[in-house]
């Protein structure tokens, strides 16, 4: 079972969500999101926007393939410009009843990942205002691009800090496909340059991606 990332075009929300309706994926979240692509990029793909629009929503291993099928079919997600697609395994599920229903079976399941991956999602939690100096810290180890979704904390107000982190500011989180070779050195450049003792305060870590859609440097199967 996957937790399944998906960032397009807000104009594309519509046909993606019915894809997942077709499959009967019983729960599907949208949130707003903007791209990190510099202007030069988005003038060479001829894209107006840097707004995006990040749906998850959790699928079994069969149907997260079918939806990324679907959706470089009929959302020509590959295509640069027209979104990417992550799964995340999924490692526990509280209770039989629940995964049973993400499932859409009636009866009473087991689920065991499997985490032998390539890619893996890098995830950075940083400060308002500060994309700029992640992802600049983030390209300079090779990155190519990156999504930020709007946060604020919700830390306890009896620990407001730790070490440079504001735990209940306005947050920026940032995700980062990367391949697992180049993971560390994105990370450890991260942290050097937009980490806790920074103005960014950034958090850095990562989860395994079983499939990736939408990226030309990767492999897809």
């Amino acid at each position: 079972m996957n937790f399944v990332i998906s960032i397009i075009a807000p104009d594309a929300l519509e046909a993606l969500t019915d894809i997942m309706d077709g499959l009967g994926l019983p729960l599907t979240v949208a949130m707003r999101a903007k791209g990190t692509a510099v202007k030069s990029m988005l003038e060479l793909l001829g894209i107006e926007s840097n707004e995006r629009r990040t749906v998850v929503t959790v699928a079994s291993a069969e149907k997260t393939t079918e939806l990324i099928s679907d959706a470089k079919r009929k959302l020509h997600i590959g295509v640069p410009g027209h979104g990417i697609i992550v799964s995340v395994p999924i490692k526990s599920v509280g209770g039989g009843k629940t995964l049973a229903y993400l499932n859409g079976e009636n009866q009473f399941t087991k689920h065991t990942p499997e985490l032998n991956v390539e890619y893996e999602l890098i995830t950075i939690i940083a400060n308002e205002g500060h994309t700029d100096s992640v992802m600049n810290a983030a390209r300079a180890a090779g990155a190519r691009g990156g999504t930020v979704l709007h946060g604020k904390g919700t830390g306890a107000k009896g620990t407001p800090r730790f070490y440079n982190i504001s735990i209940a500011n306005e947050k920026e989180v940032i995700l980062i496909v990367s391949s697992k070779e180049q993971k560390a050195e994105i990370m450890c450049s991260i942290l050097q340059k937009a980490g806790p003792d920074t103005d960014a305060g950034a958090i850095v870590f990562s989860l395994p991606v079983s499939q990736v859609a939408g990226f030309g440097f990767f492999e897809e199967s």
